[in-house]
């Protein structure tokens, strides 16, 4: 009886922890559309100013900029950003973009650079605790909701170490949007930013130099529109990660609940077991009362 007890114990343990992890599934799923709008919605902003950006740069001829150079006094000292959840139950999420960010630093380590990590997110600074890792700086406070205006007082720090020639490059590790099925960790440079051009060709480089009459000029228009890019940048990329992170704990919570009904239905079946094997045993003992007394 005792096994039978402690059976039923498991169970009904089993059956509220499903109720938690399909609860988690339905707010991971909520949260997730709005997430996923958001996205969605920065991203034509984030591509057209970066080809702005590439168009301008093809018609600026020799154009020179802070944020597109290395300063040579910067050399051996960079920055990484790794954006993390505050919270778990997300699967392998957070692993990927430390592992990641790990792989970063030990290689630019072993190039001879030091690299200095910004850690956004409780779970990704536990993960560099854990393991014994320096962290230059931990941002907690921004929610699952980013806003633009938490993410450009990180982007401007940057920018002026950037341009001060305290750091020779930015690096973002995050996990990129793709599509509701399809999300990868990734790195990405943040700066110095690539000079691109608008990749249509000579030929029509110049139609677009004889055909248009830039206001102010070409020049002063990049010097405001590169700081712009690199903060659309970086905020398009904590937008990505909010999504991904929500779409990570709803496959993680969905599997939990998943796994939840298997455990039970196999607990039911052990229940079943050992409730007709102790009626077994009682019929036993009445008959064999019973057959004593003939």
């Amino acid at each position: 009886m005792a096994n039978r007890r402690a059976i039923v114990k498991r169970r009904k343990a089993v059956r509220n922890i499903k109720k938690i992890t399909r609860t988690m599934q339905l707010i991971a799923t909520a949260r997730f559309q709005a997430a996923m709008n958001r996205a969605i919605a920065t991203r034509p902003y984030t591509d057209k100013l970066a080809e702005l950006v590439a168009d301008l740069s093809g018609v600026a001829e020799d154009f020179r900029h802070p944020l597109l150079e290395t300063s040579s006094a910067s050399a051996g000292r960079s920055a990484l950003i790794s954006l993390t959840s505050n919270r778990g139950l997300c699967g392998g999420y957070n692993a990927n973009i430390v592992r990641l960010s790990l792989s970063h630093i030990d290689q630019r380590a072993a190039e001879g650079e030091t690299v200095e990590p910004y850690v956004v997110g409780n779970k990704g600074a536990s993960a560099f605790r854990f393991r014994r890792r320096e962290v230059h700086k931990v941002i907690n406070d921004v929610d699952d909701k980013p806003r633009f205006d938490q993410v450009e007082p990180l982007a401007q720090e940057l920018i002026e170490r950037f341009v001060a020639g305290e750091l020779s490059s930015v690096h973002v590790a995050y996990t990129r949007f793709y599509s509701a099925g399809r999300q990868e960790a990734e790195l990405i440079q943040l700066l110095p930013l690539v000079q691109e051009t608008s990749g249509e060709g000579e030929s029509e480089e110049a139609s677009t130099k004889g055909s248009y009459e830039i206001r102010p000029s070409a020049e002063e228009l990049l010097n405001k529109l590169l700081p712009a890019s690199v903060r659309m940048r970086l905020f398009q990329s904590f937008n990505d990660a909010a999504v991904s992170e929500q779409i990570a704990r709803m496959a993680a919570m969905k599997a939990a609940t998943e796994a939840a009904d298997e455990m039970i239905g196999n607990l039911t079946r052990e229940y079943n077991r050992a409730r007709q094997s102790q009626i077994t045993l009682e019929l036993l003992d009445i008959v064999g009362g019973a057959n004593a007394l003939a």
